[in-house]
């Protein structure tokens, strides 16, 4: 096969066959019939000499040569987009299709607040939105299939660039009627380690509350699988927990102002200090995307429009 039988086109499908694991979905992507699609990437299979995917009634598989191809593919149309952006002088600009995602311990809270500004700031964005946990966003960052993620810093790998954005403060929940509305002044020493509820293993909120209450790593005990399961256990009763400020603000309200839950009602305390337990949000997306200029400009526009009861974290001078 030479270069004049090889496609965009067909790379885009192939590409959308490949993250969204059905032909039919990959067909409305890309805006093209699926019988039209399914004999493109058949034509291209059988011009490379190989099976890009495994194909059965349930489901579509890569194959391990399909898994290199994609990956390649990947970085093919990055580099045709940025070869587009160069002609038509938009190099850098946050144009086309934007893939955000958020881990989920921010995504429900944040997306609602950033979504009018973002739209109004590029409205023919085409934007689709996710969650996840931070390793699986990072994957997916890495291998092409996102294009920016926010979540918590720092960020370990090399070829991603990372923006802070702001510092969200945790709050204590704790139940309605618990010792801990007599302490006037809360620190951190004032929790009993053994109250402490945790999100299961995975979620890096569970490991910055060890590290901010100065635990180590616990097993055994009771552990959520979300934000929202773990504020109806604080109010049924089970203990305490570090809740993102953005979190506390979610949630809805009784009529008395304080968390409400089926079954009981959640109150907030913020922590004593200076520099109260929290973590650092920012936005993450590859060094190599041509559109980093757009993506910057990105994350001075979320910078400049944060929720209540954030700190936003300027750029360094130097950047």
């Amino acid at each position: 096969m030479n270069l004049s039988g090889l496609s965009l086109r067909d790379l885009e499908y192939v590409v959308a066959v490949a993250e969204l694991r059905h032909f039919g979905r990959a067909a409305e992507r890309c805006a093209v019939s699926q019988p039209s699609l399914s004999a493109q990437i058949r034509k291209l299979e059988e011009s490379l000499g190989l099976a890009l995917f495994e194909r059965t009634s349930r489901k579509v598989l890569l194959t391990p040569r399909g898994e290199a191809i994609v990956a390649q593919a990947r970085v093919v149309l990055e580099e045709a987009r940025r070869l587009l952006a160069l002609a038509d002088g938009s190099d850098g600009a946050l144009t086309g299709r934007l893939r955000l995602a958020a881990i989920h311990t921010l995504g429900p809270y944040l997306f609602p607040h950033i979504l009018p500004p973002l739209r109004a700031r590029w409205p023919d964005l085409t934007l689709t939105l996710s969650e996840g946990r931070t390793d699986s966003l990072l994957e997916e960052l890495r291998d092409g299939r996102l294009d920016a993620v926010l979540l918590a810093l720092p960020v370990e790998g090399d070829g991603l660039t990372a923006e802070p954005l702001f510092f969200e403060p945790f709050l204590l929940a704790h139940p309605a009627g618990h010792r801990l509305c007599a302490a006037p002044n809360l620190s951190l020493n004032d929790l009993d380690p053994a109250e402490l509820l945790l999100l299961e293993e995975g979620h890096c909120l569970r490991d910055q509350a060890l590290a901010a209450c100065g635990l180590s790593a616990r097993g055994g005990g009771v552990h959520a699988t979300g934000l929202e399961t773990l504020r109806h256990m604080v109010a049924a009763g089970a203990g305490c927990t570090l809740m993102p400020i953005l979190a506390a603000k979610g949630a809805a309200k009784g009529e008395d102002g304080r968390a409400a839950t089926v079954g009981g009602l959640v109150e907030y305390r913020t922590f004593e200090g200076p520099r109260p337990p929290g973590r650092v949000i920012g936005l993450v997306w590859r060094a190599s995307d041509p559109r980093d200029r757009g993506l910057r400009d990105l994350a001075d526009l979320l910078r400049r429009d944060l929720p209540a009861g954030t700190e936003p974290i300027l750029p360094r001078k130097d950047d």
